[in-house]
């Protein structure tokens, strides 16, 4: 099972999530650890090659941005609130940047 490793302050930003959402969250994360898709997830390119967001639909929106290209692990880049249809582009840079950051 690949563990999960999280960048930049993901980690803590999913910790802001509301209870049910961070659950969801947890949850389809450990469904990547299986090797099993999230239920509802979409590709990336505008974040980088090999990018994905989990999708969460709760009181409000939520996402979360990964890859799991790397053997060594899944690698959380973002995590945040969704405010409106279209993803802020500071949350797609940030994700570039963190994808950056790890070399990918």
């Amino acid at each position: 099972m690949k563990p999960v490793r999280f960048l930049g302050s993901s980690q803590s930003d999913l910790k802001e999530f509301p209870a049910n959402a961070r659950r969801i969250a947890g949850y389809q994360l450990s469904r990547l650890q299986q090797g099993i898709e999230p239920t509802d997830w979409k590709p990336m390119p505008s974040v980088g090659k090999g990018v994905y967001e989990i999708r969460i639909h709760e009181e409000c929106e939520f996402r979360v941005f990964y890859v799991t290209k790397h053997a060594d692990a899944i690698f959380v880049l973002h995590a945040f609130r969704k405010k409106t249809q279209q993803t802020r582009k500071a949350d797609i840079e940030l994700g570039k940047q963190r994808l950056k950051e790890l070399g990918g």
